[in-house]
C-alpha cells in the first residue's frame, strides 16, 4: 500500500504544456505533513496558530523576526527566508502585504520558487491583483509546482477564532488538498475558478466592505448630529433596512460595541492602508474590464485622503473618526 501511495504521489500529469506531480492529501498519509507559512503578520500569525492546534507542525518566516515568536512558543520551527521554507515543506501558505511583496517571496533571490520541490501545493492568501496570482501560477508551473490564491474575509477575530471565508482559485481537481488546510483555518472554503478568481471575489467583497463602511460612518454622524443615541441608532439601523455588517458586526462609533476597533481607538483590526490597497486593485480591474465603479473610485478616494492624513495604520472603520474631524476643518 505505502509503495502504491509513493507511485501515485510522483504520477505526472500534463496541463497548460507543463507536467504537474499529483498531490497526495495529508489523509494518506500516517501523520500529517509539515506546512510552510510565509507572512505571520496580523493574519498570519492566527491563521498559522490554527493550523498548529490542528496537529500540524510548522516551519515559518517572516521579515521580523520579532512576528514569528507566537508560533515559536507553540513549536513552529522558524527560519530565516521563504527558500528555506521551500525546501523542508512540500505545501506553502503565503499571507502578505501587497503584489511587490508576493512576488518577491515567490521569485525573488531567497524566493519559494528557487528551491521549491515538484508536486509542492503552493497557497497564497494574501490580498493582490488577479493577474500577478496569474503570473505566479505560471512561474509555479515551471518548476513542476502548483500554485491557488485563496484570499480571506473576516479580519483578524475570525482568523483568531478560525472562522475564515476562504475564495479559493486554481485547479478544481486540487480544490480538496486545500480546502484540507484551509478548513483547519476557516468555516467557509469557496472554490470560485481559475487561478485569479478567488482574488477577483475578494476586491469585489473588499470594494462594497468600504462603500457600507463609509455609508454607516456617515449615516451615524448624521444621527449624532440630529441628537441621536448613537447606541439607539444602531438598534434601529440593525432591525430595519439599513443593516450591514459595517453596523452589527463592526460599528464604526466609539461606544456603541465591544470588541471591535472602534471600541479600542481603531487599533487591531484592517489597516487604512489595506483598504487604500485593496480599492487600488480593484479600481484597476475596473479599468482593466471597462465597469463603471462610481462608488467604488470615490470610497479610493476617501481612504486615500486618510492614509495621507495620518490614519494609515488605524483600522479603516476609523472613516468615523476622519469624517467627524472633517466636519471641524
Amino acid at each position: 500500500m505505502a509503495a502504491l501511495v509513493r507511485s501515485l504521489a510522483s504520477f505526472p500529469l500534463k496541463y497548460h504544456g507543463y507536467v504537474r506531480h499529483r498531490i497526495v492529501s495529508s489523509r494518506s498519509m500516517a501523520s500529517k505533513a509539515t506546512v510552510g507559512f510565509v507572512g505571520l503578520g496580523n493574519m498570519g500569525n492566527p491563521m498559522a496558530q490554527n493550523l498548529i492546534k490542528h496537529g500540524y507542525p510548522i516551519i515559518a518566516t517572516d521579515v521580523f523576526p520579532e512576528s514569528c515568536k507566537a508560533i515559536q512558543d507553540l513549536g513552529a520551527q522558524i527560519v530565516d527566508s521563504p527558500v528555506e521554507v521551500a525546501e523542508r515543506a512540500d505545501r506553502v501558505i503565503t499571507m502578505l502585504p501587497s503584489s511587490p511583496n508576493v512576488i518577491e517571496v515567490f521569485t525573488g533571490v531567497n524566493g519559494i520558487l528557487k528551491k521549491v520541490k515538484k508536486g509542492s501545493l503552493l497557497i497564497d492568501s494574501s490580498t493582490i491583483d488577479p493577474v500577478v496570482s496569474k503570473e505566479m501560477a505560471k512561474a509555479a508551473e515551471k518548476t513542476g509546482a502548483l500554485f491557488m490564491d485563496a484570499p480571506v474575509s473576516g479580519g483578524v477575530g475570525a482568523a483568531r477564532a478560525g472562522n475564515l471565508t476562504f475564495m479559493v482559485g486554481g485547479l478544481e481537481e486540487e480544490f480538496n488538498a486545500a480546502k484540507e488546510l484551509l478548513s483547519c483555518m476557516g468555516t467557509n472554503v469557496v472554490y470560485c475558478g481559475g487561478v485569479g478568481t478567488g482574488q477577483a471575489a475578494k476586491i469585489c467583497n473588499n470594494m462594497l466592505l468600504a462603500i457600507s463602511m463609509i455609508g454607516t460612518a456617515e449615516t451615524m454622524n448624521l444621527g449624532i448630529r440630529l441628537g441621536l443615541d448613537p447606541k439607539l441608532l444602531a438598534k434601529i439601523l440593525n432591525m430595519s433596512s439599513g443593516r450591514c455588517w459595517s453596523s452589527d458586526t463592526y460599528n464604526p462609533v466609539p461606544g456603541v460595541m465591544d470588541g471591535v476597533p472602534s471600541a479600542n481607538d481603531y487599533q487591531g483590526g484592517f489597516a487604512t492602508a489595506l483598504m487604500a490597497k485593496d480599492l487600488g486593485l480593484a479600481q484597476n480591474s475596473a479599468t482593466n474590464t471597462k465597469t463603471p465603479a462610481l462608488l467604488g473610485s470615490l470610497s479610493h478616494q476617501v481612504y486615500r485622503m486618510m492614509c495621507a492624513r495620518g490614519y494609515t495604520q488605524k483600522d479603516f472603520s476609523s472613516v468615523f473618526l476622519f469624517l467627524r474631524e472633517e466636519e471641524n476643518v
